[in-house]
C-alpha cells in the first residue's frame, strides 16, 4: 500500500470528523471530494468505508459525553442512574422511524436519491430553513433547556426529522435533528447534544448493517485504509464537537445555513456542468 492511499484515507477521515457533527452534510462533502480524490478500492468497499468510518466519530461522542451516556455507577456497588436510563429509552424511541426505513429500504433509497441533484436541493433547502428558524426564534427564550425536559413525544418528533435525513442525502442528520429541536423549542445546546446522542445507535446500526453486507474478509490494504479513516475521524470529531458546543453558546446557526446554500449551489453547478459537457461530447 502506498503512502498516497493512506493520505487519502486520512483526508476522508478529516472530512467525516468535521462534517458529521457540524450541520453541513457529510454526504454533500463526500460526493464533491470524491470527484477530486479517489481511493484505489472496489466500489463495494468504498460504499462500506464511507459508512463504517463513522464508528470513529461515534467513539468521540462516547468519550466526550461518557458521564451523560453511561447509566451505571460503581462507587458504592452497582447503581443505576435512572435519568440517564430514561434518556436512552427516549433516544431509542426517537431512532425507531429511521431504523425501520433504513433496514427495509437502504439499497432502494441509495438508488433513488444518492445523486447530486438531491444532495444540492437538500443542502440549499435546509440552509434556508436554518436562516428562517433562527429569525423566527430571535429574542425568544427556549422552552427546553435541559436534556431531562425532553419528553417521548418530543424525542419522536425529532426522530421524524432524523428520518428525513435518512431518506434524502444532503439533508445532514445533525442538521435535520437540530432544526427539529429548534422548532420544538429546544435551546441550541440541548438540540446539539441530543443530536450527538441520537447518532450513537443510528450510526452504529448503519455501520453494522454495512459490515454485514460487505462481509469480514478484508484484504490487508482495506484494513489499513479503514482503520486510518476511523482513527482520524475520531480525533477530528473531538475537535469539531468541542468547537460547535463552544460556538453555539454565543452564536446562532445562520453561518451554517449560508454555508449550506453556497455549497449546494456549487455542487449543483459543478455536476451540472460536468453532465452538460458529457452530453455535448456524446
Amino acid at each position: 500500500m502506498s503512502w498516497e492511499e493512506i493520505f487519502k484515507a486520512f483526508l476522508f477521515g478529516v472530512i467525516e470528523g468535521v462534517t458529521e457533527w457540524l450541520p453541513i452534510s457529510s454526504t454533500g462533502h463526500m460526493i464533491l471530494f470524491q470527484e477530486f480524490v479517489t481511493l484505489k478500492m472496489s466500489e463495494e468497499f468504498m460504499e462500506m468505508f464511507f459508512v463504517v468510518i463513522q464508528l470513529g466519530a461515534i467513539l468521540a461522542v462516547v468519550l466526550l459525553y461518557w458521564n451523560k451516556l453511561f447509566p451505571f455507577s460503581f462507587k458504592k456497588g452497582v447503581q443505576i442512574k435512572i435519568s440517564i436510563l430514561q434518556m436512552w429509552f427516549k433516544i431509542i424511541f426517537a431512532c425507531i422511524p429511521a431504523a425501520i426505513i433504513g433496514v427495509l429500504f437502504d439499497d432502494q433509497l441509495n438508488a433513488w436519491f444518492y445523486n447530486y441533484q438531491t444532495v444540492s436541493i437538500m443542502l440549499i433547502l435546509f440552509g434556508i430553513l436554518f436562516l428562517v428558524i433562527e429569525n423566527m426564534n430571535y429574542g425568544k427564550k427556549p422552552q427546553i433547556t435541559k436534556l431531562s425536559q425532553i419528553t417521548y413525544q418530543t424525542a419522536f418528533l425529532i426522530g421524524l426529522f432524523q428520518l428525513i435525513a435518512a431518506v434524502f442525502p444532503g439533508t445532514s442528520r445533525s442538521g435535520a435533528t437540530i432544526i427539529g429541536g429548534l422548532l420544538i423549542g429546544m435551546s441550541r445546546t440541548v438540540a446539539a447534544e441530543f443530536t450527538f446522542f441520537l447518532a450513537v445507535p443510528v450510526m452504529f446500526g448503519a455501520s453494522l448493517l454495512k459490515l454485514i453486507k460487505f462481509g469480514v474478509a478484508f484484504e490487508h490494504d482495506e484494513i489499513i485504509v479503514l482503520l486510518v479513516g476511523m482513527v482520524v475521524a475520531f480525533v477530528v470529531s473531538i475537535i469539531a464537537i468541542k468547537f460547535l458546543m463552544g460556538y453555539i453558546k454565543k452564536n446562532n446557526f445562520k453561518p451554517f445555513g449560508w454555508y449550506r446554500i453556497v455549497l449546494g449551489i456549487l455542487v449543483l453547478l459543478y455536476f451540472g456542468v460536468q453532465t452538460f459537457l458529457r452530453f455535448i461530447a456524446a
